[in-house]
């Protein structure tokens, strides 16, 4: 592999890795080269081995190195067999993610490369300028092997002074954008306290985007990394442990994802001060936590199976013991659950949410229910001196995961806007709809919309087996017209595959198409095309695939 910019390392390190096709290959890494490096169960990221800040060790018995990761201010110890070399990966690593942060990770690599690019011709031909100035004779004759040497070390320290002054234009940019915050100020001034490098780092700063949110979880949860057949993974903790600059073993007992500071899609955020409660880890529940932590939010987590919990205390999260405990020692509490059921055990059950309101406290609920249901809750939390905030989500597991949910508002406007941090860790947008009952009746439509598409898909290419027709060539003509969409592929791909492990469960869909029908009723307005695709969901629920993905009713056509 080509050095990059950086002193060399005089023994680059060896490690084995699995690839495909199961041939094994050296990979000899050395301080400077650029990695895609593989951190526990997120996804692969590219980032540059650099030196660790002095008052960090390096974790006993494990060859690894120190790794600032792009598009972030993430540094991380990387085991070797967890990092291979950023060119030769490339393709694999673009064809695996399409994540926007992800891409946004890569871009800031390529304008890195293009910056170290741009300097080494430039100290070259200053190199070559001042060679012929010298017209010496002797230096003429003389092994160029100092020259180069001379080259080298100009272009490293100016691709720094370079790197150094990019860092600054994105701050004074941001400054432009707008007034900073007493609390974004305070940030400003003690970053050791948002685990930013430490000073004596400043010159291993690398050209970041937008937020660390991308990398860690998205579509490549699942991309696994193989241990070396020399050196196979000892740690008894199945999720990888790694230490970030942010995180002493002094501090905490366990570390933290949390970011120094992030970017949101439409601009940069500061954490709510405000200490977060969230109640749930479904599907959705989870990705939106793991968000929140990243984001540096302090999140106190609770679940009905505690063991689901682990994992986000590991992350740095706090755990509650009961739904009252959390809502008593948060400002702010979020809710995901599956059903109106499970919305009103919550809050008006044994230990529940409404056991811990007191004036002041909030409650959000973003569980997808019906307006009747909502509306009784926001009565019930109000009543108590609590303030109250419906905020469903349209989106599926890898959209949570991704921060890319939509989310709906509705009821009270001011804990909407308290609320904003959390919510541009979670999505790519909201909407306020006003009165309480607005978002749950707009969600239930939505999610109509898209139960009875499903359908529509899954008729569409059992029509086509029956008749002959290949099924991957009706997807291929479907995502080269209008219909193309990242739901029409990734569902046809989940039929065709044969897997419906759930993004989004058929329970689910089929709970909100019950919901939305039950809806127009109310309103003498028809809904046909809800009716007859739930009466599919129904017989699919028959042939238990409940659990399954949405994509599963596909199998009550051919059964």
């Amino acid at each position: 592999m080509a050095q990059l910019l950086g002193p060399l390392h005089p023994h680059g390190i060896s490690g084995e890795s699995t690839w495909r096709g199961g041939k094994m290959a050296t990979v000899s890494l050395r301080l400077g080269d650029l990695v895609w490096g593989k951190l526990g169960r997120y996804p692969p990221w590219p980032g540059k081995i650099v030196n660790p800040p002095k008052d960090l060790k390096k974790p006993r018995g494990k060859k690894c190195f120190f790794v600032k990761f792009f598009g972030t201010e993430d540094h991380a110890w990387i085991k070797v067999e967890q990092l291979k070399p950023y060119h030769a990966h490339k393709e694999e690593m673009i064809k695996i993610n399409k994540g926007k942060r992800f891409q946004q990770a890569v871009d800031a690599v390529e304008e890195f490369l293009r910056r170290a690019k741009g300097k080494d011709q430039t100290s070259s031909h200053s190199s070559a300028d001042d060679k012929n100035r010298c017209n010496s004779s002797e230096e003429r004759s003389r092994p160029n092997s100092g020259d180069e040497k001379r080259k080298l070390s100009l272009s490293e320290g100016k691709v720094k002074k370079n790197m150094g002054e990019g860092k600054k234009r994105v701050s004074s940019g941001s400054a432009e954008r707008g007034s900073k915050s007493p609390l974004k100020r305070a940030q400003e001034q003690s970053p050791r306290k948002r685990g930013r490098p430490p000073k004596d780092e400043k010159d291993l700063t690398i050209p970041a985007s937008s937020t660390v949110k991308g990398m860690m979880a998205g579509p490549m949860a699942a991309f696994k990394w193989q241990p070396t057949v020399s050196e196979p993974v000892k740690d008894a903790d199945p999720h990888f442990h790694h230490f970030l600059l942010s995180q002493t073993e002094k501090e905490t007992g366990s570390t933290s994802i949390q970011a120094a500071d992030s970017t949101a899609v439409n601009g940069s955020i500061t954490p709510t001060d405000k200490k977060i409660g969230f109640l749930g880890l479904g599907l959705m529940g989870s990705g939106i936590i793991s968000n929140l932590l990243k984001m540096g939010h302090t999140v106190t987590v609770w679940n009905r199976t505690a063991e689901k919990c682990d994992l986000f205390i590991q992350e740095g999260a706090r755990l509650g013991r009961t739904p009252a405990e959390v809502v008593s020692t948060c400002d702010i509490t979020f809710t995901c659950v599956s059903d109106p059921k499970a919305a009103k055990d919550l809050v008006l059950g044994p230990s529940g949410v409404l056991q811990g309101i007191r004036p002041g406290k909030c409650y959000v609920d973003m569980s997808t229910v019906d307006a009747d249901t909502v509306t009784e809750l926001a009565q019930v939390i109000v009543s108590r001196g609590g303030r109250f905030l419906e905020a469903p989500v349209s989106g599926n597991q890898q959209l949570s995961n991704d921060e890319m949910l939509v989310i709906l508002a509705a009821e009270d406007r001011g804990l909407y806007e308290d609320c904003s941090s959390c919510f541009q860790a979670m999505g790519k947008t909201s909407f306020f709809l006003g009165e309480v009952g607005n978002a749950a009746r707009m969600m239930l439509i939505v999610n109509m919309v898209q139960g009875s598409f499903m359908a529509t898909i899954a008729e569409g290419l059992t029509l086509a087996q029956v008749t002959g027709q290949s099924q991957q060539t009706l997807l291929d003509i479907l995502n080269q017209g209008q219909l193309a969409s990242i739901f029409l592929d990734q569902k046809c791909q989940n039929i065709l595959q044969g897997n419906f492990k759930p993004d989004f469960y058929l329970k689910y869909i089929q709970k909100d198409l019950r919901l939305a029908i039950a809806l127009g009723d109310a309103v003498n307005h028809p809904t046909p095309m809800a009716a007859a695709a739930n009466e599919v969901y129904k017989r699919a629920k028959a042939l238990d695939q409940s659990d399954n993905d949405m994509s599963a009713m596909y199998r009550a056509y051919i059964h």
